[in-house]
Parts: C-alpha cells; structure tokens; sequence
C-alpha cells in the first residue's frame, strides 16, 4: 500500500491528505435541516447530516489528491450510527480510488493491539468464513506499549499489504510535556522516531516502509532531525491550516526528492466556506469551497518544495 500512495501523490502531484474529522457545527443548515426532518434530532439523525455532508466533500476533491484521514472518534460520538457513516465513509471513498488513512491511534497490550489491527487492517474469522471489519488502508498507532503494541499491527500489515503510521512527535501544544522530555541525553522523540525506523526496516516497500510516522507540521525543526533519524519512514504530517501549519515549514519533513512525506488538513479544507477567504463561496457551495482550498494547499507546499 504504500507503493500505491507514493504513486498516486506522483500522479497527482499532490502530497496531501483531507482529514474528514466533521462536527455537526461544520456541517451547512440546510444539510442537517433536511436529516432532521427524516430522522429527527437524533443520533440517526446526526450521522445522516454527517454523512451526506462527507459524500458532498469527497465529490468534490477526489481527483485532486491521493488520501483522506477520517479521524474515528468525530464518528464515535455520535454512538453506533456515527460508527456506521465511518464505515461508509471508508468504503465511499476507496470506490472514488482514495487511500484511506484510518486515525484510530490505537496501541495497547499484544492481544488487544491483535484485535485492533484485525479490526481495522486485517480479516476477521468467523466460522468459516473471514470478513474485513472497517477496512481502512493505513491506521494511526500508539506507541506507548512499545513492540508489544506495535508488532500486531506490523504483522497484520504483511498479511494484508497495509500500513501504518505511528506517533513521534504530535502537534498539540502540550505534546512537549511527555514527548520532549529528555532521556539519556536525547528528547523522548527521538528514541520514538529511531525505533519507528527499526521496526520500518522489518517491512520495506519499493523506497519507503509501510511503517510510518506521524510528525506535527508544528515542530519544523524536529521534524528535521527526526527526517534524518527515519530516510526510508513516510512522515504523516498533521497541523498544517487551522493548526498553524504553512507551506514554508513543511519542508524538512520531505526528502530531496520530493517524497516522503503527506500533510493534512482537516479543518482548513472541510470547514473553507466558514473562513473569511471562501465565504464567497456561501453555505450551498460549501463543498466548492473545499476544492478551492485543497488547490491552494497544493499550491503552497509545491511552492515551498520547488522553491527550496
């Protein structure tokens, strides 16, 4: 799989992932107006306004870009029919030929990171018969449990050609508080990124591994070493817009070669119309909106990129 995501970010020229992370506050009036009067102001009736809202988003950037990031627990708060237009949402988008990054961040003791991984990436049994449960392409994962934590979803990986992008160095503001502290003489980070990078030779793709590593467009400079630490790691790179993140710093996370590295953004794309610069385009025209901004955030990184 990540053969297939470094060859589509070539064809599309476009290193860029849209996180479909929806709030109901995100989501047009006359969207949720219409949901509500079938459903009613009810979970059912969220999840339908959520859902019809990403159909109108992906329609509209699906040949720009090569991935999306539906963030899990924007669906899980909306109990078992949000869950429901998560899956949806996954298998409506592999049909538009997207790769779907699934952000789950999941990580916990073998057995349960086993069931994760099969949950997500990998093929449930079931009698006889094997079923693939939420199918995403990719899953975000925690690394707090270390090998024990990781190696299911590495070994699931191999069995399904999927991927995997684990946490190193996140964008919130207090990620310093456990992932800067210094041990040995080196910030927590860095001892992440270099095990990411042992655990990325394990399982190698044509140039980069299916391990990968999620990296704040927040943190420019670390992401610089941290570059260094994982060549051969894909860098998913959060942060970028509504986080503070812009083109100009984006570029220590990419190797030399213009690879290496996809960025999202969440907020900045599916959110547009509710900014000054796209209000233009007007709530009924909120999916427009979201191309212009994807064209835009395209434009930025390639800038910086050819311009280093």
């Amino acid at each position: 799989m990540i053969n297939k995501l470094v060859e589509k970010i070539r064809k599309t020229n476009a290193p860029v992932v849209a996180g479909l992370d929806p709030m109901l506050s995100y989501v047009p009036g006359y969207i949720k107006e219409k949901a509500f009067s079938e459903l009613g102001e009810t979970l059912e009736g969220a999840a339908e306004a959520i859902w019809q809202f990403n159909k109108g988003i992906v329609d509209a950037i699906y040949d720009l870009i090569p991935a999306v990031k539906p963030q899990i627990a924007m669906y899980e708060q909306f109990g078992i029919p949000g869950l429901m237009v998560y899956k949806n949402t996954i298998d409506y988008c592999r049909e538009k030929g997207l790769i779907v990054i699934g952000d789950i961040k999941r990580g916990d003791i073998g057995s349960t990171s086993a069931a994760y991984a099969t949950g997500h990436l990998g093929k449930v049994q079931v009698g006889s018969r094997k079923y693939s449960a939420f199918d995403e392409d990719f899953a975000t994962v925690n690394p707090y449990f270390g090998t024990d934590g990781v190696k299911p979803f590495i070994d699931v990986c191999k069995e399904e050609k999927k991927g995997i992008f684990i946490l190193v160095k996140t964008s919130n503001p207090s990620s310093g508080e456990f992932q800067d502290r210094i041990v040995e003489g080196r910030p927590l980070y860095e001892w992440v990124g270099e095990k990411v990078a042992q655990w990325g030779e394990e399982f190698m793709g044509d140039s980069y591994s299916y391990v990968g590593a999620v990296v704040g467009a927040t943190y420019p400079e670390m992401g610089k070493t941290l570059r260094e630490i994982m060549p051969k790691i894909f860098i998913l790179v959060p942060g970028y817009g509504a986080q503070g993140g812009k083109g100009a710093d984006l570029v220590p996370f990419f190797n030399p070669d213009g690879l290496g590295a996809i960025v999202n953004s969440s907020r900045g794309i599916i959110a547009a119309y509710k900014q000054e610069k796209y209000a233009s385009f007007g709530e009924r025209n909120y999916a427009d909106a979201s191309r212009q901004a994807v064209k835009d955030m395209i434009a930025d990184i390639n800038g910086a990129l050819n311009s280093r």
